[in-house]
């Protein structure tokens, strides 16, 4: 789960790691009581939205008074901002953070993730902090420090010196750095996080370390144990399909393809996709019904990726063991009744009553198109997408 940046920083004030004094508003004139209400100028107007990038999008303004901070926040409301991560559909702004300006002497780069090929907890640090990182990453890799920590035997001195060192800092700055460093891997562990970036973590003039931007992500299957994280969510900010795919308990992820895909088991789904492209189309989801599915699961899963307006064609390939083969066709058959499917749905299915499955779509009276295998079936569908294109 992402979180905004204001509650980032509300979650970093907890663990007593430094930020600038900030508050969320979501109207021109509350953005205005804000501003007024930090004590100093400037101020920095700030859009939220679940998205890096926002300083190269016009998403960031710094305002010297009030009817700079009102100009900036009538902008910043009414707009789409567009940024790398966001695609060219951009976000709705339907907040703002109004900030404290801070005298910055040195922009540098933090961030602590979960690392699953290496299985542990990397720091990431460079001395090249601010708005261009990801072109950093891209074309000087060398200038990013990569410490990995053991989470069995945790943040260790020599990984704080480690990343001191490598981010040039003495005396002490460098003492603040690792201070910082085990606050924040304390709340990185003790919230669950899977990233934790602070982009630019700024040293200012008076040599202090404040966290100028912050982005969070958590575990999702951890969140029954932060209640006080759950409330953060957004559901504006995220895909109106995910959001309803995660109601009915279902695992979907909305991706740029052209072919729709149910399938039961996360290895099996990567498999699909893979074998998609390898027939020349592109995968429209991510879409893993679980084991235990039942046929209204399946029907609200089919349905889903039916709102999809770039779904082309449909893949639906079943390994039958919990999920029975006959449970699924009445699930698809439901579905295709219900919603009036209009395009092509090829069903690939295997294990559990195959037969069966096999039987109740046959005699549907449904234009459901069954497949030999996996392979027969990607190419079926990729060769109607195809050929509606021509």
């Amino acid at each position: 789960m992402k979180i905004h940046e204001f509650q980032t920083k509300e979650l970093l004030r907890s663990f007593d790691i430094p930020v600038p004094d900030g508050v969320m508003a979501t109207t021109p004139e509350t953005a205005l009581q804000a501003a007024g209400g930090l004590g100093s100028w400037p101020v920095v107007v700030k859009a939220q939205i679940h998205a890096g990038g926002r300083g190269k999008g016009g998403g960031i303004k710094l305002a010297a008074d009030a009817a700079a901070v009102r100009e900036a926040a009538s902008q910043l409301l009414s707009m789409t901002l567009v940024t790398p991560q966001t695609g060219p559909q951009g976000r709705k702004v339907n907040k703002i953070l109004v900030e404290a300006g801070v005298s910055i002497a040195r922009e540098l780069y933090l961030c602590l993730m979960v690392d699953r090929a290496q299985a542990a907890i990397t720091i990431l640090a460079s001395q090249a902090g601010g708005m261009d990182i990801e072109e950093v990453a891209a074309t000087t890799p060398e200038k990013i420090i990569r410490v990995a920590v053991n989470p069995l035997l945790g943040l260790q001195p020599f990984h704080c010196r480690q990343v001191v060192f490598g981010l040039g800092l003495e005396a002490d700055t460098g003492k603040a750095c690792t201070a910082l460093l085990n606050k924040l891997y304390t709340m990185f562990v003790a919230c669950d996080c899977e990233l934790l970036e602070i982009n630019p973590l700024a040293i200012t003039t008076s040599g202090a370390m404040v966290a100028l931007d912050a982005k969070a992500e958590f575990d999702d299957n951890a969140l029954f144990r932060h209640p006080h994280i759950l409330v953060y969510r957004d559901s504006d900010e995220e895909s109106p399909l995910e959001a309803e795919a995660a109601r009915f308990g279902l695992n979907y992820i909305n991706l740029s393809g052209n072919i729709g895909n149910m399938v039961n088991g996360a290895g099996l789904a990567m498999a699909t996709m893979d074998i998609i492209k390898q027939a020349g189309a592109e995968p429209a989801n991510f879409l893993d019904v679980g084991g235990g599915a039942s046929a209204e699961m399946v029907e609200n899963g089919l349905r889903i990726i039916l709102g999809d307006p770039k779904v082309r064609g449909v893949l639906i390939n079943i390994f039958g063991g919990i999920l029975r083969c006959d449970i699924l066709a009445e699930g698809v058959v439901q579905a295709a009744r219900k919603i009036g499917i209009t395009v092509p749905v090829v069903v690939r299915m295997e294990g559990t009553n195959v037969d069966e499955g096999r039987r109740i779509l046959a005699d549907s009276g449904l234009n459901l198109i069954t497949a030999a295998d996996l392979h027969d079936a990607a190419v079926k569908v990729a060769a109607m997408v195809q050929g509606e294109q021509q």
